[in-house]
């Protein structure tokens, strides 16, 4: 039995890391090297310290309660002495509280934000999470946006600034590499136009060339291909447009590298959002953590930035549209290959409003805790698509990763038609090949198990918005009444309850289909022009 467990652990290990670059196998060894030898003290001041001119950006939802009251990721907490540690919530929540975001939410003052910097000062080098690279580098940019709103040039507040800055240089996270790495180098460049400190600004400028040139897609994508994690770096990235377009230094070298790609981005966002604004959440995605579309859309207008016109290609998603439903699919890949911390296992999955209303919807995401919950959120039977025998179509494990993938391919493609297939099932012998078929007011998607395996189980996932209302009758399905759902092909169809994710530790019970089969399944989706009753829906689902 240890035998086993071991080979067993060994083969998860090799599937993961095999996919990783050797820089992150070098910095994960260096910087645990690093840190247990040595325990370098950041004393330097800068030497300059310039007052930036900003336009003003967006405003973030209020996360700062007063009286030194916090609420992050759906969860409150009152501190009595901020205690800038605070870790009972999960990493997750004690880095937001040392982001600083809330100091550009719309009730914050001057007085009170201060107030807020100096007592962090107060705790220095007792901090824990609030000393790791990524909180440094959301909390460099915030601290600076907020004292070049009010003009504010305070010696303590810079030599603190300045330090963080220094040992974020130190440790920038090439051991992840990703939207980390990303996150890091936007913020250097705001330290480096901060304190025009040359050693800062060499090294924004090489992880941004490199980092947004690989990182952002041909089609305008985030290539994590979450739609929040898009979001987000958006905004870090029209931040640092509106920082080098406002403030001359470096001759705006950076400037159109940073519009090329904000601009290619909005294109993207404007392209996979619904007609009511809300982004499809796919992946590792939640409402409330980005800014909203909206904002982004009216950020960029005031920095003199459109949207490019692009076609989803590269991001592996798609989108078909008539005048009342809008479905998006996934054929893409776990993404990117050597980080795939924020993929799911979700290949060949689809989501679907009608009318601007989500009916067919992802389960989302609730918690970053590496628990059984994270797991099962990952997993391919919280996604609407086929598993076999139970499995994963990849192997997502430990929170954040990813061993043996399903890989896609692409067989067939046009404005209403799109045929895929993936060899996630490959060890049972199995690919699973799906095509979508789009015409006005219908959606057939047809499943075929491909291979020789035996005693296979078969079932597919369809995951309904805790809104919707659901009648079922034999193996057809009413749907809010005037939407008829027949699946061809079942062996069994039942209804169960799921947790619907509507936002960090915020769980909503919802309705979930599951229906069994052999080889072949159909499901049709087909909108009425008007409300029927249920004998109608049957009568009309007798094709």
């Amino acid at each position: 039995m240890k035998y086993t467990m071991f080979f067993k652990n060994l083969n998860l290990y090799y599937n993961t890391l095999k996919h990783v670059k050797p820089t992150q196998l070098y910095h994960q060894v260096y910087y645990r090297l690093k840190n247990r030898l040595t325990n370098k003290a950041y004393i330097d001041t800068p030497s300059r310290v310039v007052q930036l001119n900003l336009k003003k950006g967006i405003l973030y939802q209020n996360s700062y309660l007063g009286n030194n009251s916090f609420t992050f990721l759906n969860l409150d907490q009152e501190l009595s002495e901020i205690a800038w540690n605070f870790s009972e919530y999960g990493k997750l929540w004690t880095y937001n509280l040392n982001y600083f975001e809330f100091l550009h939410q719309e009730e914050m003052t001057k007085e009170e934000g201060l107030r807020l910097i100096r007592n962090y000062i107060t705790v220095g080098d007792s901090l824990k999470d609030g000393l790791e690279p990524y909180p440094i580098a959301l909390r460099g940019i915030n601290w600076i946006k907020f004292l070049a709103e009010y003009q504010i040039q305070d010696e303590e507040i810079s030599s603190f600034l300045f330090r963080d800055y220094l040992r974020l240089a130190d440790n920038l996270e090439y051991h992840l590499l990703a939207n980390h790495l990303l996150e890091n180098g936007l913020s250097l460049l705001f330290g480096a136009y901060y304190f025009q400190d040359e050693k800062l600004y060499k090294k924004a400028k090489k992880i941004l060339k490199s980092e947004l040139r690989e990182q952002i897609l041909s089609d305008g994508a985030h290539y994590e291909l979450s739609p929040m994690y898009h979001q987000i770096i958006l905004h870090r990235v029209l931040d640092c447009y509106n920082l080098v377009q406002n403030n001359f230094w470096k001759e705006k070298e950076l400037l159109l590298l940073l519009e090329e790609k904000a601009e290619l981005m909005l294109g993207w966002l404007g392209e996979i959002i619904f007609r009511n604004g809300e982004i499809p959440r796919l992946n590792d995605a939640a409402d409330g953590i980005a800014p909203t579309t909206e904002q982004l859309f009216a950020y960029a207008e005031k920095l003199g930035l459109k949207k490019r016109k692009i076609e989803l290609s590269d991001s592996g998603y798609r989108k078909f549209t008539d005048e009342k439903f809008e479905a998006i699919i996934d054929v893409g890949q776990i993404a990117p290959s050597y980080q795939p911390g924020h993929s799911h296992a979700d290949s060949l999955q689809f989501v679907l409003h009608y009318k601007g209303n989500p009916i067919i919807v992802d389960t989302g995401i609730s918690t970053y805790e590496k628990n059984e919950q994270r797991q099962l959120e990952r997993s391919t039977c919280s996604h609407n698509t086929i598993t076999i025998n139970h499995l994963n179509s990849s192997n997502v494990w430990g929170g954040f990763r990813v061993a043996e993938r399903a890989h896609v391919s692409i067989h067939k493609e046009s404005k209403e038609l799109i045929e895929a297939s993936h060899n996630g099932y490959r060890k049972c012998g199995i690919t699973h090949k799906r095509s979508f078929n789009f015409a006005s007011g219908e959606l057939e998607i047809k499943d075929d198990l491909q291979g020789k395996a035996k005693n296979t189980k078969a079932e597919g996932h369809l995951h309904f918005h805790p809104d919707v209302q659901l009648e079922i009758i034999d193996n057809r399905i009413i749907i809010n009444e005037n939407i008829h759902l027949k699946i061809s092909g079942a062996t069994e169809i039942r209804l169960e309850e799921y947790q619907f994710a509507a936002g960090l530790n915020k769980l909503q019970t919802a309705t979930k289909l599951v229906y069994q089969f052999n080889n072949k399944a159909t499901i049709f989706f087909h909108a009425t022009s008007a409300t029927v009753n249920a004998a109608t829906a049957a009568q009309s689902l007798s094709r």
